[in-house]
């Protein structure tokens, strides 16, 4: 009678067990292959887009591109989030990539800042109707990211859909009134990060991180990596760092970050001060102090402060915008453009 050795039993029976975990991890990491999708703007624009399917029900997320670059930089992450169960849609804007049309920057002034502020936040309207009617797709609990110019646009279709549930934002600006959002919703946890040698991008994003007012928000800061996505390469976990973020705030606790003791503490932005109502003058003060002391200190970034300056002026404060203005002249009195500025803001008045 032929036996079979008890030892060879065992590693068999081990070995199939192994092979069974193995194909159970495998299915459960594999997402279906990424899909091309042709989006249609409400004036009949084509628009193209990328969907990453998760493969089984959970979450959207909606990634917005940085103004030099196109949706593919997004690649790498949606990938990853795919995997991990949590469906993606990257979109061109249109003028970009794939998509028709012309961007703001190709066109004159006055019909480039009409683009930029109606054209393409009802481009992403659609992109984002198109995400949260796929299949499986949860449309009550929806993630935005954006890079750059894409901070702005994540944050108002934030601002237009309580569905979305959790911010990441890289090395971007964010309009007053996405501030103003911020500083509002404290359900909103925001996840902001940008490099030292992208000037001006890790003061701007400190000053947004300390608008929001989630206690589970975070600032992730590196020494290099360059403007928003361009980090990904020089830094491979941060793409892990944001699939665990939107892991946590859109699938663990949607809506919700572990509170961030790190920033308990924290002193307020020099660039929130000057934002706000007499903050100018407070500024000048702590400018002036500096110089006393060091007579090259610099509290801020020239043309961060301009386009702060600017936007008061657009929204019809021309006494804050010239004592912004003014603060930035005095701060950088080698610079033409900061006399420029003043002098849009004198003309105004």
């Amino acid at each position: 009678m032929n036996r079979m050795n008890p030892g060879n039993a065992r590693f068999r029976t081990v070995r199939l067990l192994g092979f069974l975990m193995l194909a159970v991890t495998c299915s459960a990491q594999q997402a279906p292959a990424p899909r091309v999708v042709d989006l249609a703007a409400t004036d009949g624009t084509k628009l193209k887009a990328t969907f990453f399917s998760a493969g089984r029900p959970g979450p959207g997320v909606l990634l917005l591109h940085q103004c030099n670059f196109q949706r593919k930089g997004w690649d790498g992450l949606a990938a990853q989030l795919a995997a991990a169960g949590i469906s993606v849609l990257t979109l061109d804007y249109r003028g970009y990539g794939e998509s028709e049309g012309k961007a703001p920057k190709d066109l004159p002034p006055a019909e480039g800042a009409k683009v930029l502020n109606e054209k393409w936040p009802a481009d992403v309207d659609v992109a984002f109707g198109y995400l949260v009617a796929q299949p499986g797709v949860d449309a009550h609990v929806v993630g935005a990211g954006g890079a750059s110019c894409g901070v702005n646009l994540s944050i108002h279709l934030a601002m237009r859909h309580p569905e979305v549930k959790s911010l990441v934002l890289l090395s971007g600006n964010a309009d007053r009134q996405a501030r103003a959002f911020l500083e509002k919703s404290e359900k909103m946890p925001v996840l902001l990060a940008a490099a030292d040698d992208d000037q001006g991008a890790v003061e701007l994003m400190e000053w947004l991180y300390s608008l929001s007012t989630n206690p589970g928000s975070k600032f992730l800061e590196y020494p290099n990596g360059g403007h928003g996505v361009h980090i990904f390469a020089a830094h491979k976990e941060l793409p892990a760092s944001i699939a665990d973020w939107y892991a946590q705030t859109l699938v663990k606790t949607p809506g919700s970050a572990p509170v961030n003791t790190v920033r308990r503490g924290e002193p307020p932005s020099i660039l929130k001060l000057i934002d706000a109502p007499g903050g100018a003058e407070k500024a000048a003060q702590q400018l002036a102090a500096a110089r006393q002391k060091d007579p090259n200190a610099k509290l801020f970034d020239e043309g961060l402060v301009n386009e702060i300056g600017y936007e008061h002026l657009q929204e019809g404060d021309t006494k804050g915008a010239i004592a912004i203005l003014q603060l930035n002249a005095n701060a950088f009195p080698k610079s033409a453009n900061v006399y420029d500025s003043l002098s849009d803001a004198y003309l105004a008045d």
